[in-house]
């Protein structure tokens, strides 16, 4: 096909980039949009000259002229919307995290393999343009054997509400953003030849909640040691408690060298403003005093060169680099590091769980 026709299932902020993303991609063309909240899709529609808009996202899985769908729904929402996408017979690229519980996603994938659809896990952090190039330098040797990879992800808090409900959300900022770095590591840590990504042999974590306690029983801040077939270890630092925008960061090392990767603050503006200004990054809840205004902030977090992929994907009947499987082991891996911070102590893989919700091995009494 020459045009890939897509359909928006949400209307937030992930949504958003989406769009931006798939506006960028010259085989796409976003024609619908469905959210349940009164007004949000027609305004979404009208502000982008999308054709249609719905309040129920199966108006669009009825749309023949519908090729992918798009999901950005609350975690719980995932496996239903992408069975049914499956069963309309229509490609699913499922916004991170994959889905709360190990049972989902087997549903998922085994929907869409039946189907014969592509299903897409969208990590963006594997077309991020500083982490290809970091790739590109351990897959060419020039760091030599590498023994430790670390990933920070920080800012204050989620855009929206129903990621505090643990109940919907499946846990917290773990689950949210330690998602981005356990499959950032498979990754950059995979065989470049064949392209399998590098297997989980253990976790540890530690957790807990300091800020956000008001509102959530999730975990706001956490450190995540991974270990991975061949030795390497992964450490990652996740944090809901950082104020003043976004911060992502990598750090490589290895027998021959050593490499650092700051994905937005050297691309941006450093900038000291007395009343302050419109937007300057992600989560930055201020623009007064000193920020730093990004540019092509959508660009520099690949974005759009992940749903290039994924539309070329679908044009040319070929598997993503990033699919359920993907998300399949990330979330075994959140599971079994949820149980290790409420047992204090290394947990080895893969770790069969029945739970629900990774968070229910660190609170199984259940949320608020």
């Amino acid at each position: 096909m020459d045009t890939v026709r897509v359909g928006l299932i949400g209307s937030g902020f992930v949504t958003s980039i989406h769009f931006e993303a798939l506006r960028q991609v010259a085989g796409a063309q976003v024609i619908a949009v469905a959210s349940p909240t009164p007004g949000h899709a027609e305004r979404f529609a009208t502000e982008r000259r999308i054709p249609h808009h719905f309040t129920d996202y199966r108006a669009i899985l009825d749309l023949k002229d519908v090729d992918l769908v798009v999901l950005g729904l609350p975690n719980d929402l995932h496996c239903e919307a992408t069975c049914l996408a499956a069963e309309a017979r229509k490609h699913v690229i499922v916004e991170k995290p994959m889905a709360p519980s190990l049972a989902e996603c087997d549903r998922m994938i085994a929907a869409c393999a039946q189907a014969g659809t592509l299903l897409g896990y969208a990590e963006e952090l594997c077309f991020t343009p500083k982490y290809v190039r970091l790739k590109q330098l351990i897959d060419e040797g020039a760091l030599g054997k590498i023994h430790l990879v670390k990933q920070s992800e920080k800012h204050d808090g989620p855009h929206s509400a129903w990621f505090y409900d643990t109940r919907r959300s499946g846990g917290g900022v773990t689950f949210d953003m330690g998602c981005h770095a356990i499959e950032f590591f498979r990754w950059l840590l995979g065989d470049p030849s064949s392209g399998a990504k590098a297997g989980i042999t253990s976790v540890y974590a530690q957790m807990g909640t300091y800020v956000h306690g008001a509102k959530t029983d999730g975990d706001d801040e956490a450190i995540l040691l991974l270990t991975f077939a061949g030795g390497a270890v992964g450490l990652a630092e996740e944090s809901w408690t950082k104020p003043g925008g976004m911060d992502d960061r990598a750090e490589v090392f290895g027998s021959e060298g050593q490499a650092y990767a700051d994905v937005l603050h050297g691309n941006a503006l450093r900038a000291f403003s007395r009343r302050g200004y419109g937007y300057a990054v992600e989560k930055a809840g201020s623009t007064a005093g000193w920020s730093f205004p990004i540019y092509e902030e959508i660009w520099n977090y690949g974005f759009p060169q992940e749903m290039e992929h994924f539309v070329d994907c679908v044009r040319r009947g070929t598997a993503p680099r990033e699919d359920g499987h993907d998300g399949r082991a990330v979330v075994q891996a959140i599971h079994a590091l949820y149980a290790s911070a409420a047992q204090g102590r290394r947990i080895e893989l893969p770790f069969p769980s029945e739970a629900a919700r990774p968070i229910d091995h660190w609170k199984p009494k259940g949320s608020q």
